[in-house]
């Protein structure tokens, strides 16, 4: 009867509603990051700084190593489109390497900063009470120190070895960021992991046999993920800002290999009568960490789940 007291148009539209096909996650997210119009451009100028790191150092002629007594300090031309340094090296081709070493630096120290995150506040916020208190106190005695005194110092310390891989690589400057700003990432999954562990499927899935890990990797983890991939784009752009805060105060990875940071610091003694030395550097800088934080910023409204559309 309630059925037959529908009119014909409610009737056609709730038909229509269930012939329509579902809208995958993945086409969601995409769509609503769509909308979010400095996230598409964040994504077009990460992705265009990424390509021409990649390709441009293959196709040129230049070496960024050579020098060239004849072309130093020259100012923008056709033929260097950035510009010379202070020993005739290409700008634009330096640049485009440099950008090779910061941002596999900030990709590799995001992930060894998250992966050590995820790990340590998954523990404390799954199974909670001593170990939670055990790994939170030692979460916020790393945040009570200041990070750029630890960089610095573990910096100090690898650079008066004898090994060259440890004392100016991209390899150790990788591993002291990464092992000293997980613990936002800590804190960050530790409350996903306390919120979700209390829901009806988690206590369906202990009910019915399964193991801790199993529970975390398979139940917890897939449903905490939004927040854990914002927080990896937005770490990306934080580990490029202290690398290159290393390389310009000549902790960070050493000349002759080129880095953003680096590049800086060559440019601070020539900046009054060779400012694109420094102006080049500098805005690869800038552009690379808003970028990725526009392109946090449209993850963190398309994976929403309280996204109102």
């Amino acid at each position: 009867m309630a059925q037959a007291s529908l009119s014909p148009q409610l009737l056609s539209d709730e038909w229509e509603a269930r012939m329509r096909p579902q809208e995958s996650l993945r086409a969601k997210v995409w769509r609503r990051f769509r909308k979010h119009r400095l996230a598409l451009a964040g994504l077009l100028a990460i992705a265009s700084l990424v390509l021409a790191c990649a390709l441009v150092p293959w196709i040129t002629r230049y070496d960024p190593l050579k020098t060239n007594v004849d072309l130093i300090r020259e100012p923008p031309s056709v033929s260097h489109i950035f510009g010379t340094d202070e020993l005739g090296r290409d700008l634009f081709i330096r640049l485009c390497h440099g950008g090779r070493v910061s941002i596999l630096i900030g990709v590799a120290t995001m992930l060894v900063s998250i992966s050590l995150g995820t790990t340590i506040g998954a523990c404390a916020g799954f199974y909670g009470k001593r170990i939670d208190s055990v790994l939170m106190r030692f979460t916020d005695f790393v945040l009570s120190v200041p990070q750029l005194f630890l960089l610095l110092l573990f910096a100090q310390l690898l650079r008066s070895t004898n090994n060259p891989t440890l004392s100016g690589g991209p390899l150790p400057i990788i591993v002291i960021i990464g092992l000293l700003s997980w613990p936002g990432a800590a804190r960050l999954v530790r409350g996903q992991f306390l919120a979700i562990k209390a829901k009806e499927f988690v206590e369906g899935a202990r009910m019915s046999g399964c193991s801790n890990s199993r529970i975390m990797l398979r139940h917890i983890l897939p449903n905490a993920i939004s927040p854990i991939v914002v927080a990896a784009t937005l770490r990306v752009g934080q580990a490029i800002i202290s690398e290159s805060t290393l390389s310009f105060l000549g902790f960070g990875v050493q000349p002759p290999t080129p880095t953003w940071g680096n590049m800086l610091k060559n440019a601070q003694a020539q900046m009054t009568y060779a400012p694109w030395t420094a102006i080049f550097p500098g805005l690869a800088i800038v552009i690379a960490v808003l970028a990725l934080n526009y392109i946090g910023d449209g993850l963190r409204d398309a994976l929403d789940p309280h996204h109102v559309e």
